[in-house]
C-alpha cells in the first residue's frame, strides 16, 4: 500500500484541480470534502485512494477574482467584446477568463509569479502571457 499523500497534491492527482497552488486555494476555500468531512489544511494527510470531491463552484469563472470584474462589467454597463484587455497581476486569470468569456479580442495577462495562469487560459490563443 502506497503511503500516505497530501490533500492538495492528491486533488491534483485525481483532477480535480489544475495545480498544487489552486488545490490549496479550493481547500482553504473549505470546498473540498473527503467521505462527507471537510478538508481544512493542504498538508492533511489521506490515502491515496481517498474519496475527494468537490462543492459546485458558485461561478464559472477560474477564480473569485472573476466574479468581481463580472459584477462591475454588469454594474457599469461596460462592453468588451471586440476589445484588447490588460490583466495586471493575472494570477490564475479571473480578470482574463471573464474578459474572453464577454468577447475580448485578445488579452495580455501579466504577473510577476509564474506558471499561476489557469491552464485553460494559457492554451488560448487570444491570451498573450
Amino acid at each position: 500500500m502506497r503511503a500516505k499523500i497530501r490533500a492538495d497534491q492528491l486533488l491534483v492527482e485525481q483532477g480535480l484541480a489544475e495545480s498544487r497552488t489552486k488545490a490549496q486555494a479550493l481547500i482553504l476555500a473549505g470546498v473540498v470534502s473527503c467521505g462527507g468531512q471537510r478538508i481544512d489544511k493542504p498538508g492533511e494527510q489521506l490515502a491515496p485512494d481517498a474519496p475527494l470531491a468537490l462543492k459546485e463552484r458558485d461561478h464559472p469563472w477560474v477564480s473569485r477574482g472573476g466574479v468581481k470584474l463580472a459584477h462591475a462589467l454588469d454594474h457599469f454597463r461596460i462592453v468588451v467584446d471586440g476589445t484588447v484587455g490588460l490583466d495586471i497581476g493575472a494570477s490564475t486569470g479571473g480578470f482574463t477568463d471573464v474578459l474572453l468569456s464577454r468577447g475580448a479580442r485578445r488579452v495580455y495577462a501579466v504577473d510577476v509569479g509564474h506558471g499561476q495562469l489557469a491552464w485553460k487560459l494559457r492554451q488560448d490563443r487570444r491570451v498573450v502571457v
